[in-house]
């Protein structure tokens, strides 16, 4: 006798009946965790929520279908013998094995082959039809997502979702497409819609459509019915509750893809991500990319920020967003920032968190030293989507341009191929916005220059008191010994503006 029977109730959720109410419990704790910093959060300090995320529901026992090969391991663990009945998934492969090989790609009118681990990557999310894929920033993701949109046209009529987080990377996906195609008849990239901001979200006959989610997360379910394919790039931002809501929506997606750079570290950022898309696929990682000549070398200098005994000892005992306040209006930091950017050979990105308090006044102050021949941009999330992408194209096209732009806008998703040198001016300790931020840094330059990234770590830390921005700086320390990257630590000696 089986002592859990599963059943599919559609392409989002899987039922799993155990045949005990103490199976039901395990079951319930298996998949129940608690969210980070949840300590943090409104609700929980009122008392309104534990804390807790619970992936399988006891009320209806529904499961993300995503989390099937994990409820493989729990029965296996126990010792308990499962039972489908019907079928979870069926066999939609009727291609022939060379069909990749067929399609001819371009990229920048040149004609390309699609590399090793690309190629088992595709054939790995057609064959599972539902896959996380784990791959690094200029691996090669938006062509693997066009591969697996073309399998799908070839073997359904129905529509297919591809969601992003930006207007930006609706505009750049739609030309990545166009680019791949260039030498293909078969595929015009006028069949692909694009959604955001004041774009036509109903009356269209494209079969494909790119969009962010922001766009599409109020639609009715109604109009999800039709997409039976659903991509989301850069999944990682897929833990947001309109952004599952939009997944549980799509209850006839049978192919369900998800790619990313990173995962945050947390396993319950992993299982969710999971139970939307499917296990996780590492396709390939950044060491073994910059070792085989396809991303840039890499050189990372830390720059140890140190303050005078004085400021440390008169810095006191501040909160986070106190310290991040302060550290972004120092002026004498600004100023080493805006020197630093001048000084660099090439195309330079300096990344901010805040846009009035430390992006636009950090834009003015390089802009106002520059050379008048040189050309600064600044980037954020004023600046429309074509502007955007405008910038993005003409610093392709430059040597020598700075760049100030926010995190959240150059940070996910955004390929500048000609990018020299980055700079961290705002403390971050997210390993997801770390490693997406150096991926800008890691596209080959046309002249060859390897990448170089400055990392400002500021120490205000007085006899026993740490301040946070330094616990974050170690953090990231952490990363890049954990992803192999090289890199040097330098002391600056910052001194305190006299005037303030």
């Amino acid at each position: 006798m089986s002592d859990i029977i599963i059943s599919k109730k559609d392409e989002v959720n899987i039922i799993v009946r155990p045949n005990d109410s103490g199976i039901i419990m395990e079951l319930s704790e298996f998949f129940t965790f608690y969210v980070p910093g949840y300590k943090f959060v409104p609700s929980y300090r009122n008392k309104m929520w534990d804390g807790k995320i619970r992936l399988y529901n006891t009320r209806d026992y529904t499961l993300p279908s995503g989390l099937f090969y994990h409820l493989n391991k729990f029965a296996e663990s126990r010792g308990y013998k499962l039972e489908i009945e019907g079928v979870l998934s069926k066999d939609r492969r009727c291609l022939e094995n060379d069909w990749l090989d067929k399609l001819p790609l371009c990229h920048n009118g040149n004609d390309i082959t699609l590399r090793d681990y690309q190629t088992l990557a595709i054939n790995h999310a057609i064959k599972y039809q539902r896959s996380l894929l784990v791959s690094p920033t200029g691996s090669g993701k938006s062509l693997m997502i066009y591969m697996i949109l073309r399998y799908f046209l070839q073997t359904s009529n129905k529509k297919a979702l591809i969601v992003v987080p930006t207007t930006s990377l609706v505009e750049q996906m739609w030309k990545d497409f166009a680019d791949y195609a260039t030498k293909d008849d078969s595929f015009d990239p006028n069949s692909v819609h694009r959604i955001y901001a004041g774009k036509e979200k109903e009356k269209f006959e494209q079969r494909i459509v790119v969009t962010t989610w922001q766009s599409v997360f109020k639609m009715p379910a109604s109009w999800f019915k039709d997409y039976e394919m659903v991509v989301g790039d850069e999944a990682h931002l897929f833990k947001a509750k309109s952004l599952t809501t939009i997944m549980g929506h799509l209850k006839n997606a049978w192919l369900r893809i998800g790619t990313t750079g990173t995962l945050d570290g947390t396993k319950v950022h992993k299982l969710v991500l999971e139970g939307a898309f499917g296990p996780v696929f590492n396709v390939t990682a950044t060491r073994k990319l910059i070792d085989s000549g396809t991303l840039s070398d890499l050189s990372i200098d830390v720059l140890h920020m140190q303050y005078s005994d004085a400021e440390k000892k008169a810095f006191g005992r501040k909160t986070y967003q106190e310290e991040i306040s302060y550290i972004v209006q120092h002026s004498p930091r600004n100023n080493f920032i805006r020197n630093l950017a001048l000084a660099q050979k090439g195309n330079t990105l300096v990344l901010f968190n805040l846009v009035d308090a430390h992006g636009k006044p950090l834009h003015k102050l390089i802009k106002d030293k520059a050379d008048k021949n040189r050309k600064v941009f600044y980037v954020s999330g004023e600046i429309k989507a074509e502007d955007r992408e405008a910038i993005r194209e003409a610093t392709e096209k430059e040597n020598n341009a700075i760049i100030v732009a926010s995190l959240g806008t150059f940070s996910t998703g955004i390929n500048i191929r000609n990018l020299h040198n980055m700079i961290f001016a705002a403390p971050t300790k997210s390993q997801i916005r770390v490693l997406q931020s150096l991926g800008r840094s890691l596209r080959k330059a046309d002249n060859g220059q390897p990448a170089k990234v400055y990392d400002l770590c500021d120490d205000f830390s007085w006899k026993t008191r740490k301040n946070y921005t330094l616990g974050h700086g170690i953090e990231r320390i952490g990363i890049y010994e954990k992803e192999e990257l090289n890199f040097k630590t330098h002391p600056v000696q910052i001194l305190q503006d006299k005037t303030s």
